[in-house]
């Protein structure tokens, strides 16, 4: 499985363009290489750099597993979980300071989840990460110049 953007590589500077420095909205996702048994995708945006612990910015589930990717801007019309903003909505990188990492993880699940009528069944995922970086410092630098090491990860988890 894997999740990649266009609009910048794996472990470099997220354009401002999709911070709160700029429009905001979320960045161009491809999808590719979907595991056979998946029902659903799902995905999350963190940033485990904050100051008080990972803050999320994204969460999406029910993606139908036919879906290549979503376009830049893209009006999302799956079910979305409130983020850390307080809202149902993509929130791009904002920190408070600093250089923050900004994980991209796609899960391929087993089921749909059934999160608005609260009843969970154990399923089984592969997730697969992509990560950017935004930074105050680092948006006004080249952007290319950034490589965070060891931000592929693929890795079988549980979601309750």
């Amino acid at each position: 499985m894997k999740l990649s953007s266009p609009e910048f590589k794996n472990g470099y500077a997220i354009p401002s363009e999709y911070t709160c420095d700029g429009k905001n909205i979320p960045p161009e996702l491809i999808i590719e290489d979907i595991p056979e048994n998946t029902k659903t995708l799902a995905l999350i945006m963190d940033d485990p750099d904050a100051p008080s612990g990972t803050f999320v910015h994204w969460l999406v589930w029910n993606i139908p597993k036919e879906t290549k990717g979503i376009k830049k801007g893209e009006k999302i019309f799956y079910p979305q979980g409130k983020n850390d903003f307080q809202k149902n909505s993509y929130g791009g990188p904002c920190p408070p300071s600093g250089m923050h990492r900004y994980f991209f993880k796609l899960f391929a699940l087993d089921a749909s989840l059934d999160i608005i009528e609260s009843r969970f069944r154990r399923s089984y995922a592969r997730a697969y990460n992509f990560t950017g970086a935004f930074g105050w410092d680092l948006s006004k630098s080249n952007s290319k110049s950034l490589n965070i090491k060891n931000t592929f990860q693929k890795a079988i988890v549980k979601i309750y």
